[in-house]
């Protein structure tokens, strides 16, 4: 039988089964995760990219404990939205993290609401579209 103990010490190899796991159930999203004290694991299409990965924000959720989305501006997912927790020890010590790509992140409603008035400009060639009602009166 094998047994898989995680700790702040524990190597990719002790994190793959969880992170191959967490992987199939998010459809294959690509998927990370470190301990505090070593390197970690990169998962993407269905198999290990990375067995001595390290990313910015793994390292940021560690050292914060707390979960981190943000879009990070280095490492491997560079420009791409990804949501990191800790992963934390009976007493709540931060002793590693695991990230994922936040597909959610890519469809930020707060922003398309920000560019609304762009967008319709450039769509209906000025700001705002008129509704087909409008249009209709407009033609009387």
């Amino acid at each position: 039988m094998h047994r898989y103990t995680l700790s702040s010490n524990a190597e990719a190899e002790d994190l793959e089964p969880i992170v191959l796991a967490i992987h199939e159930v998010l459809h294959r999203l690509p998927v990370t995760a470190k301990s505090k004290d070593r390197f970690g694991i990169r998962v993407e299409d269905g198999r290990v990219i990375d067995r001595h990965y390290s990313g910015p924000v793994l390292e940021e959720a560690i050292r914060k404990n707390q979960l981190l989305k943000t879009t990070p501006s280095s490492g491997a997912y560079k420009g791409v939205p990804v949501t990191v927790a800790p992963i934390r020890d009976g007493n709540g010590q931060a002793i590693g993290a695991i990230g994922v790509v936040d597909i959610t992140g890519i469809f930020d409603l707060a922003t398309l609401m920000e560019h609304q008035s762009a967008i319709l400009k450039q769509v209906c060639g000025k700001d705002p579209c008129p509704l087909p009602s409008e249009q209709i009166d407009a033609k009387r």
